[in-house]
């Protein structure tokens, strides 16, 4: 994944979307602007973290094993999610997210972008940097199926558009529309099977920056276990 990339899901209709889709930094709006944003019902108002400074990590050997399930908790300032993780579609992807969450590599981060431009879209976060531009230091290639959709609930690895099909290193988005009419070009991660009005408090708080799309409060990943059964 190159370094300083935007990342962001692309849309299959040309034109679709395009400005939407670019990706808000961090700074631009200042805390006294995020000061005046009243929170949004069910989400804590809490301190916006700054960048997380982490060495490049070596990409992940091992395999979570397809026999079991596994279930990531991610406890946000808005709620609890729980995504059971692709592993038996998307072994190298959910393994690599689960090797990033037993180095607490997502405790801390945001939710750094909340696209909807027309009704929801996306929710996106796991970035250490907070601005779009940050990642592990490795990168993952997991094309999905042609025919894969990217509906309601479905967590799925953002990258550039100059990426690969399925390239993704930590940042991921959660879709918030019922089909966000995207090209199978995303690695799928899994899908949100308790939370679904988590979701919707996150893609509610007010947003804005150079695109629009940058929380005017700060929605954090406090922290995100994986749980195996």
């Amino acid at each position: 994944m190159p370094a300083g990339g935007n990342r962001a899901p692309a849309t299959a209709a040309a034109g679709l979307l395009a400005a939407a889709l670019a990706l808000a930094g961090c700074g631009g709006s200042g805390s006294s602007s995020r000061a005046r944003v009243p929170p949004t019902p069910g989400c804590r108002h809490v301190q916006a973290p700054g960048p997380k400074r982490l060495a490049p990590l070596p990409r992940p050997t091992g395999r979570l094993d397809p026999a079991h399930t596994y279930v990531a908790r991610m406890s946000t300032s808005c709620g609890e999610i729980d995504i059971q993780l692709a592993v038996g579609h998307s072994p190298r992807t959910a393994s690599s997210f689960a090797y990033l969450v037993r180095r607490g590599f997502y405790d801390g981060l945001t939710f750094h972008r909340i696209s909807h431009p027309n009704g929801d879209f996306v929710i996106q976060g796991g970035d250490p940097r907070g601005d779009g531009s940050g990642g592990p230091g490795y990168r993952v290639v997991e094309a999905p199926p042609p025919g894969t959709r990217y509906t309601r609930g479905v967590v799925a690895m953002a990258k550039t558009m100059s990426e690969p099909a399925g390239a993704s290193g930590s940042q991921f988005y959660i879709v918030t529309a019922q089909d966000a009419m995207l090209p199978p070009d995303y690695a799928v991660l899994g899908h949100v099977i308790a939370g679904d009005e988590i979701l919707s408090r996150i893609a509610a708080v007010p947003t804005g920056g150079p695109t629009g799309q940058q929380p005017l409060m700060p929605v954090v990943i406090e922290k995100v276990v994986v749980q195996q059964s």
